[in-house]
């Protein structure tokens, strides 16, 4: 159905249909305009828009890599939080344990916000899988590093300690989040062999 264009002649309105310049882009007798065109592909991922803007992908929360991600900042945040929480100045070990986890909570937090909106899928000059893959592999040797050194920092000597189980709880999660990001660097190493 073309749309219809008004015209008067000799007093009464003439219903005329319009066509359209497929090779000029605009309707015949009209001027020259600027418009802006949006395209949208559609994909099996489901995605909400939010004001326009942001949009956030529900299929993300729901796969592995998502869940996994999810759970590597929660638990993350028990072992620098439960550190945090205590005297550990006393135990030099704990310094180390304390870079690791924060480092690695602050960066799974912002993959996880880049990957929750799709905000890499706007960056195409960078190999988003084979940063995943170096980033859950070097939180993997390092968490791993860092859950070894807490635990064996933990003695019956700090048993007397009030600290003794904050300690032993952030250690119990530090080998917790190491398998998250064993998990996670099997499935983002999956991802990137099928992808080159």
């Amino acid at each position: 159905m073309q749309p219809a264009l008004s015209t008067e002649q000799g007093g009464c309105k003439v219903d005329q249909p319009r066509k359209w310049s497929v090779s000029m882009g605009k309707m015949e007798g009209d001027r020259p305009r600027s418009e802006t065109v949006t395209t949208t592909v559609s994909s099996h991922i489901e995605t909400i828009s939010m004001g326009g803007s942001i949009a956030y992908d529900r299929s993300f929360l729901r796969s592995p890599a998502g869940v996994l991600l999810l759970m590597e900042i929660i638990f993350g945040l028990l072992v620098w939080a439960l550190i945090a929480g205590s005297e550990y100045f006393l135990v030099s070990a704990f310094g180390w344990v304390m870079f690791v986890a924060v480092f690695y909570w602050v960066l799974s937090v912002f993959f996880f916000l880049l990957y929750l909106t799709r905000a890499n899928t706007r960056i195409t000059k960078v190999p988003w899988t084979l940063v995943g893959l170096c980033f859950n592999a070097s939180a993997f040797v390092s968490y791993l590093i860092a859950a070894v050194v807490e635990a064996s920092s933990v003695n019956k000597d700090v048993h007397q300690h009030h600290n003794y189980n904050s300690w032993t709880a952030s250690s119990f999660f530090a080998f917790v989040v190491t398998v998250c990001y064993a998990l996670s660097t099997y499935f983002s190493f999956h991802s990137w062999r099928t992808k080159s």
